[in-house]
Order: structure tokens, then sequence, then C-alpha cells
């Protein structure tokens, strides 16, 4: 058996991923700051740890709590807000907190994991969550775009950083995900749109975005880090055409 601990876990993407590790035989600590989203947690490989993933003390106590059950394999960035903001009207103080507040959970988790390999000497994985709009922004969107652009350069350099000690780092990249903010409008004109972004005609699952994390952790892909993985259904690679017959968003 192996340990992980996926921050910002406790519902939507990071939930995904946690069931699909504890499904697959491992052990999981969720870090999440909404103590109540965590109830769903029952088990003795399933630890809930209720505190914000931008602190490091609460990153620290993550990771022991997961290796006091099993060698701490794996660590998942997850944890993220999702709120707009532009530079003319909110002002760069507003739009510099909202940068902050997606970044910093992968910078605390990044460092508690290192560190924590670094410690044992065991090789480990870290795969942290990244957007489409770190390539592709949309409109409003800046603080979260900067964020995640800033996350798939920390991936790089950490890779690089600590590929000799046999620590993995990589970044799943993803398009619009089925979870509560898209399913209060399934069925709606903005759901049509959004699958309609996507070559493959629909938006994803968390269980698919579950599939590639859990792989990217395991020693599957133990000559892969570094890398940006899309899990978009095309998002990313569509270039929306004027002559399309696509209404407009």
């Amino acid at each position: 058996m192996r340990s992980h601990v996926v921050t910002g876990g406790a519902r939507g993407v990071g939930r995904a991923i946690a069931e699909r590790l504890l499904a697959d035989g491992d052990a999981v600590v969720v870090l999440d700051r909404d103590a109540a989203a965590l109830a769903w947690i029952d088990g003795e490989h399933a630890i809930a740890l209720a505190a914000d993933a931008t602190d490091p003390t609460a990153a620290g106590r993550a990771a022991d709590r997961a290796a006091e059950i099993a060698p701490l394999a794996g660590w998942v960035n997850n944890a993220a807000i999702f709120r707009d903001a532009s530079v003319h009207r909110d002002g760069a103080a507003r739009v510099l907190d909202i940068v902050t507040a997606n970044f910093a959970p992968a910078i605390a988790g990044c460092a508690a994991a290192v560190r924590a390999f670094l410690a044992t000497g065991a090789p480990g994985a870290i795969v942290n969550v990244s957007s489409h709009q770190a390539q592709r922004p949309v409109p409003g969107a800046a603080p979260y775009a900067t964020a995640k652009a800033a996350v798939e350069g920390l991936t790089r350099a950490l890779a690089v950083e600590y590929g000799a000690r046999g620590i993995r780092v990589n970044a799943v990249a993803l398009g619009t995900i089925a979870t509560e903010r898209y399913d209060h409008d399934a069925g709606g004109d903005m759901a049509r749109a959004l699958e309609r972004l996507h070559p493959l005609g629909r938006v994803g699952t968390g269980a698919e975005v579950a599939a590639v994390v859990a792989h990217l952790l395991s020693p599957a892909a133990s000559f892969v880090t570094g890398a940006v993985v899309p899990v978009d259904g095309g998002r990313a690679a569509l270039g929306p055409d004027p002559e399309m017959a696509c209404p407009p968003l």
C-alpha cells in the first residue's frame, strides 16, 4: 500500500481523484478547508484534514498523517478557487490576491511533498491540477489563468530540480469538467455552448480526470516528468472559426 495527499478533495474533481486512489487500494489524506464537505470520508485508509491548503503547517501535517498509514508516494495539488476579476475594474491588489489564492496551495503542497520525499529518500510523484486557461484564457479570468500558468511553470521547474532525487512532477490541464458548477446549468444554453467547445462534443467527468492522475502517480508513468497533460476533450486543440455554426457564448 502507498499513501497520497489530495488537496481540495472534499468535492468535485478532487473528490473523484481521492475516491479513485482509495479504490486502487491506497491510503489518502484529503486536505480541504470545508469541514462539512469532508463528511463523505470514512475508513481506516481515508483521513479528512480540515485546513487551508495554503498553510505550510497544514500541508506538513497532511504529509505526516499519510506517512503514518503507508509510505507517502504521491501528492495532488487540486485546491483552487474560481473568482473572476479584471485589472481595470478590481485593481492590481485584488487581482494579485486571487492569483495568490490559486497559486499558494500548489507552492505549499509541493514544498511539503518534496521535503517528505527527500526526508525518506524514497521516490515520489506530484500532480498539479492546471487548466486549459493557462494557455488559452477566457475574458474575465485573468487571475485564474495567470495562476494556472504559474502552476505549469512550477511543475516544469520542480521536475528539473528534483528529478535526480527520484521525484516526478507533472500537471494535468483540464477542460470543462462536470462538477457542481457545471451541473447547475446542465441542459442550459451555457452548458450546450461549453460542450461545443470540446471536439468530443461533451464535457469531461471527474472519473476521467482521476484516471489520468492515478496513472501519473503510478510506477507505470515512471519516465514521465515535467509534462502538462491535457485532459480537456480536445478543447485546447480547437481553434474556433467565425464560420463555425456555433452561437456566441
